[in-house]
């Protein structure tokens, strides 16, 4: 068994994105296509009464409204950004707070192209991770499990450091897994609990699970994950979600079995 199998068993649902009324430069639509040229979410434009301002509409599959955000904080948050500026710090727990529009998208299967064949699209991955991340530290209970494929990542990234560090001095338990380039002792300095192993799941798993307490109960908080895995493409294919049965399932997974 590996994580690969619950990416593959899970079926996705399907989301388009509409720019309504836009007013900005082409350039904002070309780049919105950009970033998710290789997903099933369609990206269109159009003219929606009532909306006064350049918005960007979450559609569900028959067409209805599922959110709206300004086309503006999709930009900042998504479009205009990179990466750096989540592994050099830029970007901290306090100002992470992604627009509806892509919080969204969960539930959506995606394929996302690594570095060096696509700059942009695993941004996507970056951002809503650390979305999770501040999800746990704002409720500052519960159990936080990511993945790193080499644990040399979370001391030698700024910004990751920063992050973990923030986790490990807070009452979440927080966990982080990768293969070990010699870099465990120093993660486990942040107050983390670290994983080190060389399996597939290890070398070729991005996950981000954060697991409030009292979940999965009838009335508990949701879950929420993050669950990637890459092939020999260096192509990533998954999905994130708040749905109790598939975080749940993904999260006990990975507790027993890495």
């Amino acid at each position: 068994m590996s994580l690969e199998r619950f990416v593959d068993a899970y079926e996705g649902v399907e989301r388009s994105l509409v720019l309504a009324n836009r007013r900005q430069p082409e350039q904002l639509r070309s780049m919105l296509e950009t970033a998710f040229a290789e997903q099933s979410v369609a990206v269109d434009d159009a003219i929606v009464d009532g909306e006064e301002e350049d918005m960007v509409l979450l559609l569900g599959p028959d067409e209805e409204v599922l959110a709206r955000s300004p086309l503006s904080a999709v930009a900042s948050s998504l479009l205009f950004t990179n990466s750096d500026a989540f592994i050099t710090g830029s970007t901290d727990l306090d100002a992470v707070d992604l627009p509806d529009v892509i919080t969204g998208l969960e539930g959506v299967k995606f394929r996302l192209r690594g570095y060096p064949r696509s700059h942009k699209e695993k941004l996507l991955l970056i951002a809503v991770s650390r979305q999770i991340e501040r999800s746990a530290w704002l409720r500052d209970a519960g159990t936080h499990r990511a993945s790193f494929q080499q644990l040399s990542r979370i001391v030698d990234e700024q910004g990751t450091e920063r992050v973990y560090r923030r986790l490990g001095e807070s009452a979440v338990d927080t966990h982080v897994y990768g293969v070990d380039d010699g870099s465990a002792e120093r993660a486990s300095a942040l107050g983390v609990t670290v994983h080190a192993g060389t399996s597939t799941d290890y070398r070729d798993s991005w996950f981000v699970i954060h697991r409030p307490p009292e979940a999965g109960e009838p009335s508990g908080p949701d879950p929420i994950a993050l669950l990637a895995v890459q092939d020999e493409e260096g192509v990533w294919h998954g999905f994130f979600t708040t749905e109790q049965e598939p975080a749940i399932r993904v999260d006990d997974y990975v507790r027993t079995a890495l």
